[in-house]
């Protein structure tokens, strides 16, 4: 069993590195991550959730362990923005690819921009195409247009996130019932507490082609989704979730048709 290195993460200060890049995996896969190239001002961290215990190799483990008793990707990503010592936090997955430049360009605009507290960019899959329709320019983010975030695709300034006490919601995302959602419930509570957002159309990562979003029009999608929106917008949800369903199948951007029986229960919140 490997020894969690969480002292040493601990021990180190803020703003000793520029960016911290945080893996979550489980114990059988953490072979699996595309470590980036080595970089003096960047640090690595493995999120390894890990409630039964189980031993696992880390022969191949490049950066910092933070093993996990728990279950879920938000409990992950938490305990990233807790572990993090560096100015600016990355989430990645064991089946991400971060692109060089693209991180690059994401960190110059923090620079340049310190009011800015979260960034979203773009994700392609293997063959390079994008992995969804995403705007030409940039736009400040609202809670009207952060609902398709992925957390791969998202860089936020630690300090800021911090003093707000903004976390992910851990009854949302993968390892829990409501599968998805997380990232854009982060997003809204950090706009809600005052901090600020942009969209980039950089190219930040490669993540495969499959993904929770593929799962759209099943009942656990459906009830997964109203969850989020009642979460994000209390009483307003149906409205909302009504909005969702006409944009989703008058502009096709995503596949499959729901039903009307189904419709309702997604927009009713049942």
């Amino acid at each position: 069993m490997p020894i969690p290195v969480l002292g040493l993460i601990q021990t180190m200060t803020l703003n000793e590195v520029t960016l911290t890049i945080a893996y979550s995996t489980l114990n059988d896969r953490i072979r699996n991550i595309n470590y980036p190239k080595s970089n003096n001002e960047h640090e690595v961290i493995v999120l390894v959730q890990n409630p039964e215990e189980v031993s696992y190799s880390t022969e191949k483990l490049q950066g910092k362990l933070v093993e996990l008793k728990s279950r879920g990707v938000a409990k992950s990503r938490n305990a990233a923005i807790k572990y993090a010592s560096g100015k600016y936090l990355i989430f990645g997955d064991d089946d991400i690819t971060f692109i060089e430049k693209g991180i690059a360009d994401l960190i110059s605009y923090f620079e340049s921009h310190p009011d800015c507290s979260i960034i979203l960019a773009q994700t392609s899959d293997e063959s390079g195409k994008l992995r969804k329709v995403y705007p030409s320019r940039i736009h400040k983010l609202s809670k009207y247009n952060s609902a398709k975030a992925a957390t791969y695709e998202m860089m936020i300034r630690i300090e800021s996130i911090r003093n707000a006490g903004i976390e992910f919601d851990e009854n949302f995302g993968a390892g829990v019932e409501n599968y998805l959602g997380d990232e854009y419930i982060f997003i809204a509570d950090a706009l809600n507490k005052g901090l600020k957002g942009v969209y980039l159309p950089i190219k930040v990562a490669i993540h495969p082609s499959d993904s929770s979003g593929s799962r759209w029009g099943t009942d656990k999608d459906l009830k997964a989704r109203s969850a989020v929106f009642t979460r994000v917008f209390g009483p307003l949800a149906p409205i909302f979730r009504a909005l969702f369903l006409i944009k989703s199948q008058l502009f096709k951007f995503r596949k499959g048709r729901v039903g009307i029986i189904n419709s309702l229960r997604f927009i009713i919140g049942r």
